[in-house]
Formats: structure tokens, C-alpha cells, sequence
């Protein structure tokens, strides 16, 4: 029997290890197509004539953290790897890059400085020479260019190719397990609400 193709309005939850294991891959999946989107949003962003710095960082670092999620491995060892990464057929030195990205992350998230500016203090002389102040100064880091987004997008995209093939071979494993219970078992599980948001 083929599963069903109409979306029901509720449905009975399964908790086996595939069915988890699937839930996984959906979750890798869209933390992908979300990463996905800030690139596509930043390429946008960046083109503008006058920056608006606060959303170009909150857009890279949320791509960054996402993107960082797919790489753990999690309870069933679903996650990616950087031999999904070296999968993907990207032209060019494309383990570097991914390790390259999970440096920046470390950096914009869990750095011991400030990711934006870098300062510097001093002190101001008299024209005697004696201490007359403290100053401060700054200087700040430049913002992600338009080649590092495209690049990071173009990853994204085709390690969701690469997660939406597992999500569909790993489907049918969960459904053929499920065809194998009875009315009766079937019966006995939880019901979960199907939201319309899930259709």
C-alpha cells in the first residue's frame, strides 16, 4: 500500500528510532533553506546604496548559526558531515570554505572580542608632554561581502539537494514499518494535530 497523498487533520505520532531519525532530517532541512534565505536576503541587503549595518549582521550571524546546527551530530548521528559538504559538486576548495564558516561563527558568537569594532585606548599628552586624557578609539571590522553570501548560499542550496534525497529514502523506511502495524497498534498512539502550516 502507497502512502496517502491527501493531507489529514491529525495523525498518530511515532516515536520509533527511524521516525525520529526523520524528524531530524526535516529539522537539518529547514535550519538549510533558512541559511538559504538570509544569503538570499543579504545579497539584497547589500546591493542597497546606504548599509544597514544591525541587519546585515543579525542576517549573517542567524545564517552562520544555522547553518552551524546541520553539522552536529545529534542522538542519531543524522548530522551532516564535510564529506556531505565535499558531496555537493560546489567548484572549488569547499571543505576549507565550510571549515572556514564554522571559524567565522565561532568568532561573531563566542569570541572574546567584540565582532564589530576593534578599540584601541590611549592617552593624550599636554604640549609639556604629561598625560592630559584617556581616549578611545575604534575601528570597525568590515561587514560580509556579496561573494561570501553567494558562496555560503550556494553550499546551503545544495546540501538541502543533497538532506531532501535522505528525507525521501528515509520517508518510505518510516512508512513501511508503520504499514506493518495493525489497526490496533496503529490505534494506540498518540494523535498529533496536523497544522496547516505543516501541510
Amino acid at each position: 500500500m502507497a502512502p496517502s497523498t491527501t493531507t489529514p487533520s491529525s495523525a498518530r505520532l511515532l516515536t520509533t528510532p527511524g521516525a525520529l531519525g526523520l524528524g531530524d532530517l526535516v529539522a537539518i532541512f529547514d535550519d538549510l533553506q533558512f541559511t538559504l534565505k538570509c544569503c538570499e536576503r543579504l545579497v539584497a541587503e547589500l546591493s542597497r546604496p546606504r548599509l544597514d549595518a544591525v541587519l546585515i549582521e543579525a542576517l549573517w550571524v542567524s545564517a552562520l548559526n544555522s547553518y552551524a546546527r546541520c553539522f552536529r551530530a545529534g542522538d542519531r548521528g543524522l548530522g551532516l558531515t564535510v564529506e556531505d559538504v565535499k558531496a555537493t559538486g560546489v567548484p572549488g576548495e569547499v571543505a576549507e570554505w565550510h571549515e572556514l564558516l564554522g571559524r567565522i561563527r565561532d568568532f561573531s558568537i563566542d569570541g572574546p572580542v567584540n565582532p564589530r569594532e576593534s578599540y584601541s585606548v590611549g592617552v593624550s599628552q599636554t604640549p609639556d608632554g604629561e598625560a592630559s586624557g584617556v581616549v578611545i578609539t575604534s575601528a570597525p571590522r568590515p561587514l560580509v561581502d556579496d561573494v561570501t553570501v553567494r558562496q555560503t548560499g550556494r553550499l546551503a542550496f545544495e546540501l538541502s539537494r543533497l538532506v531532501d534525497e535522505r528525507i525521501k529514502a528515509h520517508q518510505e523506511k518510516v512508512f513501511e514499518a508503520a504499514a506493518r502495524l495493525s489497526p490496533k497498534q496503529l490505534g494506540a498512539l498518540p494523535t498529533i494535530e496536523v497544522s496547516a502550516e505543516s501541510q
